[in-house]
């Protein structure tokens, strides 16, 4: 298999390791049916960038909210794919101490992950901007309710999903713990991000300067590849069950 030495030189890493924390962002998701932002078909090159702007939302909620109809919705009924359990299970032997994840679908918890640090937040609870009140859109009453006032809370207000949009900052405990678990790593992994997005691209430096093995696996080429230790370019389902073999 192409990439053998470098799967290998990873498994022993890992094997050796006491404090693995991976970072991942979309690629990761995209073998379970979740579109990318970036790519020429991602989500970025239908509605635009500013579909997340904050300031935008503000002026014209109704344009985001036929956003989440027709994309973020769906991503409450994906299911995890190899990648996300393999994480779970070398959490499970121990291995991998947390998982770091930009991306909003919670995929990771789904497989079984338990230590999980969602930097830019989690389409499934929603918050009403007017009275607080949040709804759990896992729960089908609470979905349905939404959907059906256009995401109107019952009190009038409007609500916005719990994901971080462009023009907020980040959950402050969520990326404290981030922060503090690159900071402990002996072994930092990055799958499935181009790493150029900050501050999330900034935890593999952290890791880094704390004498943390770098190991960047993504199928292009990303930001930090020569920073990296390892960089192992690689369809990340293949890497999944290639990883899987040795544990």
């Amino acid at each position: 298999m192409e990439n053998l030495e470098e799967i290998l030189t990873l498994v022993s890493w890992l094997k050796n390791s006491k404090f693995t924390t991976v970072l991942t962002g979309a690629g990761v998701s995209v073998p379970s049916g979740i579109p990318d932002f970036r790519s020429k078909n991602g989500v970025y090159s239908k509605w635009g960038q500013e579909i997340f702007d904050i300031d935008l939302f503000h002026q014209n909620p109704d344009r985001f909210y036929e956003f989440a109809k027709q994309e973020l919705i769906k991503m409450l009924d994906v299911e995890p794919n190899e990648i996300h359990y393999l994480l779970a299970y070398l959490e499970k032997l121990n291995i991998v101490k947390g998982v770091i994840t930009q991306n909003i679908d919670n995929l990771h918890k789904k497989a079984g992950s338990q230590k999980v640090a969602e930097i830019h937040g989690n389409v499934r609870t929603w918050s009403c901007l007017k009275c607080g009140k949040r709804y759990d859109l896992f729960n089908s009453q609470h979905k349905e309710f939404l959907i059906d006032r256009n995401f109107r809370c019952e009190c009038g207000g409007v609500t916005k999903p719990d994901i971080v949009f462009f023009g907020e900052m980040l959950p402050l405990n969520e990326y404290s713990k981030a922060e503090n678990w690159a900071k402990e790593s002996d072994v930092f992994i990055a799958m499935g991000t181009s790493l150029v997005v900050y501050p999330a691209a900034q935890l593999p430096i952290y890791a880094k300067h704390s004498g943390a093995k770098l190991c960047i696996v993504n199928k292009n080429e990303t930001a930090l590849d020569d920073y990296a230790d390892l960089a192992i370019h690689i369809d990340l389902i293949d890497f999944a069950k290639e990883v899987k073999r040795y544990f």
